[in-house]
């Protein structure tokens, strides 16, 4: 059975992206950025919603090719690019850089997805995410906070039905005070 992480950088208040997706909040590193590509090198499909779907194919198929990119951006992009995904919306007819689109029902796809043999699989977009987690489909969460409050926005958590327990597993301070916290769903 495959592993589900969601992971992402968020604020002290737990949004995602503040009102109007505004991400200009972010408190970007090196090794924050390493911290993440070295995530994305070792999962094995990632499962994306629509929103952000189409945040990260607007920049990261040709990121490697701007005259400016950073080795670790040239290196982020060609794993992003190559690497296997899912994209899950209604509303997007096309996906393109080793996607597949799925229209039907999220989780029971990722329910099936989830039972297939592999390695860890991530989930990224705050509405696909939270049916993932209303479901009990996570077993990580990775949270890189960011020392700012944001006030609203896109929730990293959504509502739940019951309470889900964790255990912590790594708690890492970064520079410019972003604290990554990696806590394990307790079955």
């Amino acid at each position: 059975m495959r592993k589900l992480i969601y992971g992402m950088n968020l604020t002290l208040d737990g949004y995602i992206a503040a009102p109007g997706d505004d991400i200009g909040w972010s408190v970007p590193s090196d090794e924050l950025f390493r911290f993440w590509s070295d995530q994305l090198q070792a999962t094995d499909l990632s499962l994306y919603g629509r929103k952000l779907w189409q945040t990260m194919s607007s920049h990261w198929p040709t990121a490697d090719q701007q005259p400016d990119a950073t080795p670790a951006e040239i290196e982020f992009a060609r794993r992003w690019r190559d690497m296997s995904k899912v994209v899950f919306s209604s509303t997007i007819d096309e996906v393109d850089w080793n996607t597949r689109l799925v229209t039907g029902d999220a989780v029971a796809e990722i329910t099936r997805l989830k039972a297939e043999d592999g390695g860890p699989m991530d989930i990224g977009g705050a509405t696909l995410a939270g049916a993932a987690m209303r479901a009990g489909l996570i077993d990580e969460y990775v949270l890189a906070t960011a020392p700012v409050l944001a006030g609203g926005g896109t929730p990293f958590f959504t509502a739940l039905d019951s309470w889900v327990n964790l255990n912590l597993v790594e708690t890492r301070t970064l520079p410019r005070g972003v604290i990554l916290t990696r806590y394990e769903t307790r079955r």
